[in-house]
Formats: structure tokens, sequence, C-alpha cells
């Protein structure tokens, strides 16, 4: 046992760890208490619906009312929403990666706080950090790995974009926010850069479906090219994302007051909108997810930060918290659940489910349309019951 000297060493060296991630002695004082369990319900949830709206979408619902709906009816005006835009342009469902991302941040702000406040070292952080990126990457790859009867390597899966940002989020981490910001705005020059500056031939067209910077390099790591024009290089701008969550979630820990925390996560929201939407309405860099342009990566993040502001302050703070086990269910299970809808899912669980739907409903004489969408929601269920299992049985897989 540690004699008191040693014990009071220790305990200074807890402090100097806090005192190194804070900018003053009251922020200290509630990283402290965010290390005593302390929970946003607004994160809590927004993660949760996160994870719904993927958990409903790899049921196919979605595509089934598109398909049911008649064009210029409201029923299809919402559900293409539900579709990420074919290039040039903005859809709801365009903003769930990077929400995706972002909340990633903001809980590993949570996370690391907690961490240092119970006297984990850097170097004890870092080493889970990377190992928790390397997980990541793995089941990102494995997500694709299966192409039909053949293996197939590519780096397109959310995860092994995450895997990425989360790493660059975690090593500048301890930097005064101003420094992350700048980091972060550096990190969407790069890409200006990059995709209108190289002049690779047949590649030197910076917004071009097929013949951007982004393919040339799919075409180096991966000897292919998306025929979705999804490229892997994404992992660069939407790195912002995470880092800007990572901030969002320090101001969320450590400023003062409620006000002071609503007034900077709006403010950084109010920025990053003008700039993404302005950058597009210039004419100067169009907003495509696909590539995550600039314009988009600002745009799309604003709008996340007003998520997370909205949530924080109709959920924690005027206390509207019915309802949110619902999604606090599967939030803590989140990687759990991705990777089981992605692979389990997508590739057998689904359409046996449906065989079973079709074969108890058909009978009855109801439309195809109608099967269709029972046979969604019935998987849609067999996925919540699963979480709902695991937060019984208090299982929760973390990386």
């Amino acid at each position: 046992m540690p004699d008191s000297n040693q014990s009071e060493l220790l305990k200074k060296k807890d402090e100097n760890l806090l005192s190194g991630l804070f900018a003053s002695s009251n922020d200290t004082v509630l990283a402290k208490t965010s290390a005593k369990g302390v929970r946003l319900a607004s994160l809590d949830f927004y993660r949760g619906l996160i994870m719904v709206l993927l958990m409903l979408e790899s049921t196919g619902l979605y595509e089934h009312l598109l398909r049911m709906s008649t064009p210029g009816s409201f029923l299809h005006s919402l559900s293409i929403q539900f579709t990420h835009y074919p290039w040039h342009g903005l859809h709801f469902w365009d903003l769930i990666q990077p929400g995706f991302m972002f909340i990633a941040g903001v809980a590993m702000a949570f996370s690391l706080y907690k961490q240092t406040a119970n006297g984990v070292t850097w170097n004890k952080q870092f080493s889970k950090a990377l190992k928790r990126s390397g997980w990541l990457f793995f089941w990102g790859v494995l997500d694709y790995a299966v192409r039909g009867d053949h293996l197939s390597f590519e780096l397109w899966d959310v995860l092994t974009q995450l895997s990425f940002t989360l790493l660059v989020a975690f090593l500048i981490f301890r930097w005064k926010t101003g420094y992350q910001l700048l980091f972060s705005i550096g990190l969407l020059i790069l890409t200006e850069i990059l995709y209108r500056y190289t002049n690779v031939p047949g590649f030197d067209q910076p917004f071009t479906d097929q013949h951007n910077f982004g393919n040339y390099i799919d075409v180096i790591l991966m000897n292919k090219i998306n025929p979705g024009g999804w490229v892997a290089i994404n992992c660069i701008p939407t790195a912002a994302h995470t880092i800007w969550g990572a901030v969002a979630g320090k101001w969320l820990l450590t400023l003062p007051g409620n006000k002071s925390k609503l007034t900077r996560i709006f403010t950084l929201a109010a920025i990053t909108l003008i700039l993404g939407f302005g950058l597009d309405w210039a004419g100067i860099t169009p907003i495509i997810k696909r590539i995550a342009t600039t314009s988009f990566t600002l745009a799309s993040g604003g709008l996340c930060l007003l998520g997370l502001g909205f949530l924080f302050w109709w959920i924690d703070l005027l206390n509207h918290k019915k309802f949110l086990k619902f999604f606090l269910i599967v939030g803590m299970n989140s990687i759990f659940i991705y990777v089981f809808f992605e692979i389990v899912v997508s590739r057998w669980l689904g359409d046996y489910l449906g065989v079973i739907v079709h074969g108890v409903i058909s009978p009855i004489g109801v439309s195809q349309n109608f099967i269709n969408i029972a046979a969604s929601l019935v998987i849609f269920a067999v996925e919540w019951g699963l979480c709902y299992w695991l937060y019984r049985k208090k299982i929760f897989f973390k990386l």
C-alpha cells in the first residue's frame, strides 16, 4: 500500500493531468464532476436517434415508401429526403453520416474527460484510441469485404472513415479550442487544394463524378472507382465533423453557464452554415456529399451543431425527457447494432424475415407495398428487440 506521501503525489499528478486539458481551475472542477457519471440526455438521444434512423434504412423502409409514393405528393417529397442527393445538392439523409461522426466527437470528449479525471495517463488513452481506430477500420473493411461470390477491399464504409477522424480528433484534443478549429479549417483548405490543383490527367475535374482527385486516390488504394461517386479521402474533410463534436463536448463540460454553452455552439453553427451555403450559392464550391466538398462539410457540420444545441436546450435544460429510453437502448450499443444490420441483416436475416412475413400476410390479400412495409417493421422490431435484450442484460459492446 502506498504511504500518505505517495498518495498525495498520485493525487497531484491527476490534478496536473486535468489542468493540462482545461483552461482554469473551475474547468477542472467541472471535469471532476463529469467523471462521477454525469450524462447528457440530449447526447444519448442524439446518438440513439441517428442509429434508429439507420436501422430503419437497413430494413428498406424508406425505399418502399418512395416506391409506393406518387411524384409530387407529400409522401414522395418526404421519402426522397431519406435518399442521398444524386450529386450537387443536399437531402436530410446526407446529414446522417456527418451526425454519426460529429456525435462520436462529442462522446469522445466526455470519455476523455472522465478518463483524465480518473488518472488515466495520455499514453494509455492513446493506446486505447489507437486500438479503437484499428477495430473500426477492421469492421469497416469487413462490412464491404464480400461482394457476391468474391472478396473485395473497399474503404468507403463510415466505420473506416470514423477510424481516421476519431484518431485525428484525439491527437489534437488537448490543444486550445482556437487551434483545434484552425486545424479543422486547414483540413478543408487541404481538400480544396488537392481537388483543384493536383491536375492529374483524367482526374483533373474537381467537382465532376468519376473524374476528380478522390477517384484518382481510390484507383491507387483499391484499383477501382465507386460507381456512386463515393471516395475514401472523404475522411480528410469530415475529420472536421469529429473535431467540432469534440470542441462542442468540451464546451458542454467546461463552460460555466448554460447560456454560454449555447452561445458558443450556436455561434459556431451560424459561422459554418453561412460559409458552407455561401460557398455553394456564390458558385465557388458546390455542396456535394459524395466527395465531401468543403461547402458540404461546413453546411452539414453547422446543422449538426444546430441539432446538438437545440437538443441540449430542449431535453437537458427544459427537461423534456419522455420517450428517450426507446432511443437510448439503441444508442448504448451503437457500433454493435450498426455492424449487425450492415452484415447480418443485409446479407441474410432481412431476406429470411421478409419471406416469413410475406408467407404469413399474403393470403390475406393485401398489396405488395403493405407486405414490404410490414416486413421492414418486423425487421426493425427484431433489431430493436436485440438492443433491448442487450440493455436488460447490461451487455454493452465498446471498442
